[in-house]
């Protein structure tokens, strides 16, 4: 067996990707007799949208496995500005989990994956907006590029081009969909992607509406489609899979209930002409489409009928002679994709199982890596040879090789840095991909029935959980040595020097040595200045602690860099951080060794806080970053304990939406409040509070948001005490903010809620509902609608003296 992968020839270049799974899948009878029947259809169809759960996930079930359509999903980003409902992650890392539970729902659904280089930068109101930050001829080029790799026959987008589409990035999406549409046909635009693929036509360009959008029955412009099928091959309904699939969305709580009945979709025309029975109408879908494939059709039909489902190893010789078939057809794109549908079905019908791991789940950059390849064939009377090893029935078999790790499994959008917008990749072909086409994996080569295959296996780390069961990791190949930086922002409260721990961690077997140093902005100083690093075995970790001194002055962009200098050579070094949920394979990737640097001149409001966690925020983490001692506090903690303790009691983002107990728990925290303590809630949505009482007053949510961290924020109280103490609140505190001012504004209040603040977005009207003051008893309650989560966590000085202001009693 080969140590590295076998170069993909052209033909096999025409395929997009195959979308690694971390084992092989495996099929029941009935599945292979759909995957045969599948092998009749030459038709593919590319679904259009901006982010993860935008897709219609019936819709993209149905054509896969009832329509046997090749299906894909691009969506333009992955999802990485939005809010996470299961952890702590944010920006790349929230991108890196809903990559992977898009993946997860491809897996249930049918579909491929895909992705454009497009960030999801936070809401965006317009698609110039959108466009700006993008770049539209960017991100045009790579729907272009996908479009012509994927050769759909139909495209369909989740939104309409106008202000139906919801808001910014939606509407982007549309509008892309139907540029692309037509550049894809035109070899006048873009055409140094022509050097690797073809112009492509798609027959029609379809908007896949609903009520949602028009709140209106159908008309008789749209074209209508049924879809609540039973699959009795899968045994469910569309809606039962759809449901499966959506509900991998986990990190922004979209669990579905699963449907079943009679499911209409309607569909508009966008471009094209319009379809009168079917989506692919007037496309040929079956073996007419393609030179050569006369014959095919009845080498299908012969299998189908000879399929035995208690012996589906009958069915191979039948398959084998189908390959040789489609090896002679003119058209590569589909010659490439049945002979990997055929290939599939030849190891599903032999039961034949292939798979490669590694000893371990890392290993470092420049390694030989012992792999083990087990084979095992599981059905009778089915000849299966590995070199001149020959398989014994039902008895696994294992081979050993080596492969050279040659370079860090950093995914490929995050190996550059990017901007605010639109990610840096430097391959094209990467393009699209939703994830490393590079990935380690071995080439296998098998003889079945006497004729040899190849097929590739990604090289997996595997471990019985004795909770789980059996585990499977993708490989992770690290940097030789990693600094993991305990903070992202160091917060500095005046001239006093920090901590800073680095944890260094080896990850190769062999001895490693290095200085490590720290970069920072003039007038900064580190001790110690520079500090040696010698490893003697692999994972093993030393804590250094470097003691920083601040400059007198600070700018909003400063940092700390980690550097390593093995020899002569020096290199910026790099963090690990692993992200682990049950839903999805473990992920590991590598950012910077970097922590922004802030100064904060703030004084002090309260000095013990307890913080009740909500959907999960890096705040408490934090305020400790300047001095304050945060309590997570529990249920127990506030309905039996002594809330008195604390100076201030603050609710994490989305609490009210997220922990049904807050309707037992607000009683009592209004009682902290009206005995003198200080209640800071942090934004909810108007769907699904525990409590309408969110407040001592009422008070109303809106989807209202300031999506531009850089509008105008205007003092409307300006004697205020949240704006006056300790710290004195001016517009310079607004400056150097993230992503956006805030969201979900608070619309109608009582009248004795202060509101201090007003801003607005370019062109609309100022709102005043991001920060609502009342006093109630003794004690004060602050409603905030303001996206501390972001500000505090990345070291926002203005956030961090506004925040401390909130925490401070009445007077």
């Amino acid at each position: 067996m080969n140590t590295k992968s076998v170069p993909l020839s052209l033909f096999f270049f025409l395929l997009i990707t195959v979308q690694v799974l971390a084992q092989q899948p495996t099929y029941h009878a009935g599945q292979i007799k759909q995957a045969i029947k599948k092998l009749n259809t030459l038709g593919s169809v590319l679904y259009f949208a901006a982010h993860p759960d935008d897709e219609n996930t019936r819709l993209i079930a149905w054509l896969a496995k009832e329509g046997r359509y090749r299906t894909g999903y691009l969506s333009l980003t992955r999802g990485d500005g939005g809010q996470n409902l299961i952890g702590t992650e944010q920006a790349e890392e929230l991108g890196l989990i809903r990559t992977n539970e898009l993946l997860a729902a491809r897996r249930v659904d049918g579909g491929e994956q895909f992705f454009s280089r497009a960030i999801d930068f936070g809401f965006s109101k317009t698609w110039d907006e959108t466009f700006r930050f993008w770049g539209r001829e960017d991100i045009l080029a790579d729907a272009v590029w996908v479009i012509r790799k994927f050769r759909p026959d139909v495209i369909i987008t989740r939104f309409p081009p106008d202000e139906r589409a919801g808001h910014g990035h939606h509407q982007a999406s549309a509008l892309l969909a139907i540029e692309a549409f037509q550049a894809a046909a035109d070899p006048q635009r873009f055409p140094e992607q022509l050097a690797e693929v073809a112009v492509w036509q798609a027959k029609r360009l379809l908007w896949n509406t609903s009520s949602f959008f028009q709140g209106s029955p159908a008309s008789s412009n749209q074209f209508l489609m049924n879809i609540g099928d039973y699959n009795p091959f899968i045994g469910q309904s569309y809606g039962e899979i759809a449901a499966e699939s959506r509900s991998n969305h986990k990190s922004q709580g979209f669990g579905a209930a699963r449907q079943r009945g009679n499911s209409v979709e309607r569909f508009e025309v966008l471009k094209g002409d319009a379809p009168q029975k079917t989506l692919f109408d007037g496309v040929e879908t079956s073996w007419k489409r393609v030179g050569g494939g006369e014959r095919i059709p009845q080498l299908i039909a012969a299998i189908e009928a000879g399929f035995d489902m208690e012996h589906p190893e009958r069915s191979i010789d039948g398959l084998m002679e189908l390959l040789d078939a489609v090896a002679t057809v003119g058209d590569d794109y589909w010659k490439a994709q049945k002979t990997t549908e055929i290939k599939d079905l030849i190891l599903a019908c032999g039961g034949i199982w292939v798979e490669s791991y590694a000893p371990a789940a890392k290993f470092a950059a420049g390694e030989q890596i012992p792999i083990t390849t087990a084979f095992i064939v599981r059905r009778p009377g089915v000849e299966v040879a590995v070199g001149n090893t020959e398989l014994t029935y039902n008895e696994q078999h294992e081979q050993s090789s080596v492969f050279t790790a040659a370079a860090i499994t950093q995914p490929y959008w995050l190996g550059q840095p990017h901007s605010l917008g639109r990610f840096a990749v430097a391959d094209r072909e990467d393009v699209g991909q939703p994830g490393n086409v590079d990935a380690p994996k071995t080439s296998v080569l098998l003889r079945i029935n006497g004729r040899e295959l190849a097929y590739e296996r990604p090289i997996m780390y595997k471990y019985t959980d004795p909770v789980r069961g059996e585990v499977y990791e993708p490989l992770a190949i690290a940097p030789r040595i990693t600094a993991s930086l305990g903070q992202k922002a160091l917060v500095f409260n005046g001239d006093d020097p920090k901590t800073l721990e680095v944890v260094f961690t080896a990850h190769t077997q062999e001895k490693v040595s290095a200085i490590a140093a720290l970069q920072l902005p003039s007038g900064w100083r580190a001790e110690p200045q520079e500090l040696p690093l010698d490893f003697s075995a692999k994972a093993e970790e030393t804590v250094a602690r470097f003691t920083i001194y601040p400059g007198k002055q600070a700018s909003l962009r400063d940092s700390l860099d980690v550097v390593l200098r093995y020899g002569d050579s020096t290199e910026a070094a790099k963090a690990i951080r692993s992200i682990a949920y049950e839903h999805i394979p473990q992920m590991t990737w590598f950012p910077p060794a970097t922590a922004r640097l802030s100064k904060v001149e703030t004084g002090v409001s309260a000095t013990r806080i307890g913080y009740l966690p909500g959907a999960g925020d890096l705040i408490p983490q934090a305020l400790r970053e300047i001095g304050l001692r945060v309590d997570v506090l529990s249920e127990q903690d506030v309905l039996s304990g002594d809330l008195a303790q604390y100076d201030a009691i603050v609710a994490g983002v989305r609490l009210y939406n997220v922990n049904d107990r807050m309707r037992y728990m607000q009683p009592r925290l209004l009682e902290y409040v009206k005995g003198g303590g200080t209640l800071l809630v942090q934004y909810n949505v108007s769907g699904r509070l525990a409590t309408d009482e969110v407040g001592p007053f009422p008070l109303s949510l809106t989807r209202s948001r300031v999506t531009d961290e850089t509008a105008p924020v205007t003092m409307i109280k300006p004697d205020s005490r949240v704006l006056n103490y300790p710290n004195k609140i001016t517009a310079a505190d607004f400056e150097g903010w993230i992503q956006e001012r805030g969201l979900y504004f608070v619309g109608n209040a009582d009248a004795q809620y202060e509101r201090p603040l007003r801003m607005g977005d370019p062109g609309e009207a100022p709102d005043d509902g991001s920060l609502l003051v009342a006093p109630y008893g003794k004690g004060n309650f602050v409603y905030t609608s303001l996206a501390f989560f972001r500000q505090l966590p990345a070291g926002v000085p203005g956030a961090y003296r506004l925040f401390v202001n909130l925490l401070a009693k009445p007077n």
